[in-house]
């Protein structure tokens, strides 16, 4: 039996299903919840709701779920609670409850499908392979091996996420996306996707981008910058990647304010930098971090900095100390300045 067929079987013994996004979903995340839905309903289940927590604020993500008609709901822990054996619920993009995600600790979870490094995963089904680009790519192929043909808006939702994922086939991208992406091909509305792929920006992005520009701090290959407070949490990564085209410049991390948290996003194609564990060990006793060698991200509450909250700029000057510092000692870098 292939983990397609296994995890038909699972799905065939449920009444409802549940599928848990991850916090601030992004396309991939959507689209395998969207695939996994697909899958379901030729399950038999009839109840089936995509639940997520946080934003959806990436100009990109706004578009795809609204183009492609997404109904999702906000995530409300109590719809966990006192659940019958036939309720199922599933993890897509992500692996932990906790980590994440606002699920309780502990909670049982059914299947999980996920391609991000994690450890100790507990599921009835679990589908974890950090070897894989994307987790639209696992979701791609169960449709082909249980022959379920994906209308338009999936294969759309699919190949775009496959793309997204690996910044067209530049980052992580296997030989298991290309055999995905040729498949969904023929199924992709190409006009769709092609909006999908052109979103307009914001013009608070563009301030966070440029923010982050100005406050850029560069040790030897390594760009640290932050793009101070903004209501974009996207604008995070989007200074990221932007930030990583510069000349010289093969490992940037980029850190922001955003509403009660310190969010962190990480580019690295240097193979002797890891920018999961730097994350991770930087800001692993104070909040949430980590993420692929070469793609990373974290959350660190503002709760330790509570004594300074009250003075934005004092706020801001106090975290931009921290944490650059704490990234440049983990890094073995000298903290001083360009």
């Amino acid at each position: 039996m292939s983990a397609a067929h296994d995890l038909y079987d699972l799905l065939a013994e449920g009444r409802e299903l549940h599928i848990v996004c991850h916090n601030n979903p992004d396309p991939d995340c959507l689209a395998s919840a969207l695939a996994l839905g697909q899958i379901a309903a030729d399950a038999g289940i009839n109840e089936r709701e995509i639940l997520y927590s946080g934003d959806i604020s990436h100009q990109q993500n706004r578009a795809f779920v609204t183009l492609l008609d997404i109904d999702l709901k906000p995530f409300d822990p109590n719809t966990l609670t006192d659940r019958q054996p036939d309720s199922l619920v599933a993890f897509v993009d992500h692996s932990i409850p906790g980590a994440n995600n606002r699920v309780p600790e502990g909670t049982p979870i059914d299947i999980v499908i996920d391609h991000h490094p994690a450890e100790n995963i507990e599921a009835r089904f679990v589908d974890h392979r950090e070897e894989i680009g994307a987790a639209a790519t696992i979701l791609t192929q169960y449709i082909r091996t249980l022959d379920i043909e994906p209308d338009a808006m999936l294969g759309t939702a699919l190949l775009f996420a496959i793309r997204r994922e690996t910044l067209n086939f530049l980052r992580g991208a296997t030989s298991a996306e290309y055999d995905a992406a040729g498949y969904l091909t023929d199924y992709a509305d190409a006009d769709l996707l092609q909006t999908l792929s052109t979103p307009s920006v914001s013009g608070a992005t563009l301030d966070a981008i440029a923010t982050a520009i100005s406050n850029r701090s560069t040790k030897s290959a390594v760009l640290v910058s932050h793009v101070g407070r903004t209501t974009e949490r996207d604008a995070v990564p989007q200074a990221a990647d932007y930030l990583a085209t510069l000349e010289g410049v093969e490992t940037v991390i980029v850190f922001g304010i955003i509403h009660d948290s310190i969010h962190l996003s990480a580019r690295s194609p240097d193979p002797r930098v890891h920018v999961g564990n730097v994350l991770r060990e930087a800001f692993d006793d104070v909040g949430s971090a980590g993420g692929h060698n070469d793609v990373a991200g974290g959350e660190i509450p503002l709760g330790i900095f509570a004594d300074y909250t009250t003075d934005d700029k004092q706020l801001l000057e106090i975290v931009d100390r921290v944490v650059t510092a704490r990234l440049f000692s983990e890094l073995d870098l000298p903290d001083t300045g360009d």
